[in-house]
């Protein structure tokens, strides 16, 4: 069940990102964004399994963020994905202070649910400056990477798959180590630890293969405007 969950929600989250860019153009990704960063940070406290192999519930949701700066730095600009990036550390700085508020504030005597709180919450400080320093620097190195092989590829179509693909790896290896490790070394055994490292990566590199297409369709629902032709001008001149 949980294979089959994971390619639903492989296809459910990208498609999600097509539907809000058509809709709402680079606000609906910097919304998603938002979302993503939130939802991930609870997901990822959750182990689960699929094909046998130990893995985090977050990490379909948080590789389709780079899917969204992979939309923007393709469709827009360089800049417009490092604004996404910001955004992201921003909500994450938000979401750590409104948590831990929460958790100080002191329960009535008919409630029941700051013990489950607490569980989820308290591991927040934790999971959440992971999320930061892992988010910052591979999503950085993701539009950076993406640019650099744009300006071997060019302008062209044929090269997506290319300047996709290359630049979501690489910054997915940087990101799953640094993440895997910060938050959850010592919260399990070292045996599953290095399983859970090894499958978060996978899924995450399996995630940036199926969202290639996705990044395609986006070209078409929003064709490369003068915004981008500038851009793609100066890399060049770069």
């Amino acid at each position: 069940m949980n294979a089959v969950l994971f390619v639903g929600s492989v296809i459910f989250f990208l498609g999600s990102v097509i539907v809000l860019y058509k809709l709402f153009g680079k606000s609906g990704l910097y919304a998603y964004i938002c979302f993503a960063t939130i939802l991930a940070n609870i997901q990822v406290c959750k182990s689960i399994e699929i094909f046998g192999v130990a893995t985090t519930a977050g990490a379909v949701l948080y590789a389709s963020t780079f899917c969204c700066t992979d939309v923007l730095s393709e469709n827009h600009s360089k800049e417009d994905a490092a604004k996404a990036v910001w955004l992201g550390v921003a909500v994450n700085l938000l979401w750590i202070c409104g948590t831990q508020i929460t958790l100080v504030f002191a329960p009535s005597a008919s409630d029941y649910i700051q013990p489950s709180l607490e569980v989820v919450f308290g591991m927040v400080p934790r999971i959440s400056f992971a999320s930061l320093l892992s988010y910052v620097i591979s999503q950085r190195l993701d539009v950076f990477m993406y640019h650099l092989i744009w300006q071997k590829t060019g302008n062209d179509k044929k090269g997506l798959w290319i300047r996709n693909n290359g630049s979501t790896l690489v910054s997915q290896s940087v990101d799953t180590v640094l993440f895997v490790t910060v938050a959850l070394y010592g919260t399990m055994p070292n045996n599953v630890f290095v399983q859970v490292l090894g499958t978060t990566f996978l899924f995450k590199a399996v995630v940036a293969l199926f969202d290639t297409p996705f990044v395609y369709i986006a070209r078409h629902v929003h064709p490369i405007g003068s915004e981008q032709k500038g851009n793609a001008k100066n890399v060049q001149a770069a």
